[in-house]
Parts: C-alpha cells; sequence; structure tokens
C-alpha cells in the first residue's frame, strides 16, 4: 500500500511529496483542485496549510479534503516524467 512519508508546501498549489516506495518529487494540483471540498485551496494561503495524516497516510487539509497517495503518485510521475513515458510504460506491463 502507497503511502506519504512527509510533504512539504512547495508554493502556489503545489507539494512536495516523499512516498514509501522510496520515490519523490513535486506534484502541482493546481488543474484538480476543483468542486466545493478542494476549490478553497485555490488559495495559496489555504493550501498551505495541510498535514500528513498518521490515519489517512496522505496529505489532509483543515477543511478535511484530502487525496489518495495513489493519486497523488501518479500525477507526480505524470508531470515528472510526461505523458509519453508513463504510455509506453503502461505498454509494456500488458
Amino acid at each position: 500500500m502507497l503511502e506519504i512519508i512527509s510533504a512539504e508546501y512547495a508554493g502556489g498549489c503545489r507539494l512536495r511529496v516523499c512516498f514509501s516506495n522510496g520515490d519523490e518529487g513535486t506534484v502541482d494540483l493546481t488543474d484538480s483542485l476543483w468542486g466545493p471540498v478542494f476549490e478553497p485551496l485555490r488559495d495559496p494561503a489555504a493550501f498551505e496549510r495541510f498535514e500528513v495524516s498518521p490515519v489517512l497516510h496522505t496529505v489532509r487539509w483543515e477543511n478535511d479534503a484530502d487525496l489518495a497517495p495513489e493519486f497523488l503518485y501518479e500525477k507526480m510521475v505524470e508531470q515528472r516524467d510526461g505523458p509519453v513515458r508513463r504510455l509506453r510504460s503502461s505498454k509494456m506491463v500488458g
């Protein structure tokens, strides 16, 4: 099970995260913050007030919004490696 070990605010709507599989990097969540729970987090002052939940093992904000570690990981890898690499990797698996 993938978990978030640590996270730091990286400006705007970005987090620097370290995962239980040893991978780490920055994830930009700007395009993921929509809907009534997540839209308030578009304000950097609200976004930066998060914690790594010892129960959920992911980032959790004051308004009880959270995102699955798997979602954060996929987003980070896609942003880091690009969609072409991700597509190539998924074709190799099957």
